[in-house]
């Protein structure tokens, strides 16, 4: 098959033809047909997560066709069409995995970091880490909802109830968080980065009823704000636009250092917290409300082995919407 290989952090992904992996116990072998390109994948192979799998085939948001099965499968079966996320198995064992925090467990197994990934024409999963893909969705438009939309609808629901939510950052995850958010009747103001006025004019297009740069001040105090971005410089910043009781969500799985700040933007119990991975829950109660909202995704497409140019493209912004690998044959 071909594939994407990252054989050091750093370095442009390496185009490869290699055997297609072979589905072990409770593994499901996919056909991928598209994988979006996330910006995890950008810290992974920037190197800015430690000790991923090397070499790697990166990508995460997968969605594929059911060719084979290994022993004791039982909830799929060939010509199933499946999504296979960021969390990719987990200990089942351990206390966080026992009270439904999976996402926490010391010993997962994340797609495209600790485990082979999408950058690929074949890829195994455990059948108890995939989903079922809506209908609704063809493929590269159901690919970015894998982590672009659970980690975002995971992060929107640490926002609580807020009405006035903020979202810094607009790329593939607030775009799909926008349009959940204003279907739950919340209104949204999005920050881009400075001098980004398409990504100001794409998120009014999605319900914002104010955009601007990530550096000004809202025209009202927020109920909560969402970060995107991974700059840790937003977190004082998102602080002095929420109002007391407000929460800041922080999204990203990296982010750079977060500056001091004074505690008086803290106080009034305003909260900062982080949202780690997915949990399966997520994933199903996702995929059970995009198609309600129903939640369209704006792609930019590539293929396989223009990876590095997606991954470029998003590097530099430039992406509306998210990135996708279509993968033929």
């Amino acid at each position: 098959m071909h594939a994407m290989l990252l054989d050091e952090p750093g370095r442009p992904l390496r185009a490869v033809q290699i055997e297609p992996p072979s589905p072990g116990r409770r593994q499901v072998l996919l056909r991928v047909r598209a994988c979006a390109v996330c910006r995890t994948d950008l810290h992974v192979i920037d190197g800015e997560l430690p000790d991923p799998k090397r070499p790697l085939i990166p990508g995460h948001e997968i969605v594929g066709t059911v060719v084979e099965t290994g022993p004791d499968v039982e909830r799929f079966k060939p010509g199933d069409r499946l999504g296979v996320p960021w969390l990719g198995g987990s200990c089942g064992a351990c206390e966080y995995c026992r009270n439904g925090r999976e996402n926490l467990c010391d010993e997962a197994l994340f797609t495209g970091y600790r485990i082979d990934g999408g950058y690929a024409e074949h890829a195994v999963a455990d059948e108890r880490f995939c989903f079922p893909i809506p209908e609704e969705y063809p493929d590269i438009q159901a690919a970015p909802l894998l982590c672009a939309g659970l980690i975002g609808y995971r992060s929107l629901r640490a926002a609580g109830d807020a009405r006035r939510l903020g979202l810094y950052g607009f790329g593939a995850a607030a775009h799909i968080v926008a349009q959940v958010a204003r279907f739950q009747g919340r209104r949204v103001f999005a920050f881009t980065r400075p001098g980004d006025e398409d990504g100001r004019v794409f998120a009014r297009e999605l319900g914002a009823e104010w955009a601007a740069d990530s550096g000004q001040a809202p025209p009202e105090p927020l109920d909560a704000a969402i970060i995107f971005a991974p700059v840790g410089s937003l977190v004082p910043t998102a602080l002095r636009a929420v109002a007391k009781g407000g929460t800041v969500v922080c999204a990203g799985i990296h982010m750079s250092d977060i500056p001091s700040f004074p505690y008086s933007i803290l106080w009034g119990e305003r909260a900062v917290r982080s949202v780690a991975n997915l949990t399966r829950r997520d994933g199903e109660e996702f995929l059970a409300l995009a198609p309600r909202v129903p939640v369209r995704t704006e792609v930019r497409t590539f293929p396989l082995e223009r990876a590095n140019e997606a991954l470029q493209a998003l590097r530099r912004g430039e992406v509306r919407g998210a990135a996708v690998l279509e993968i033929s044959g």
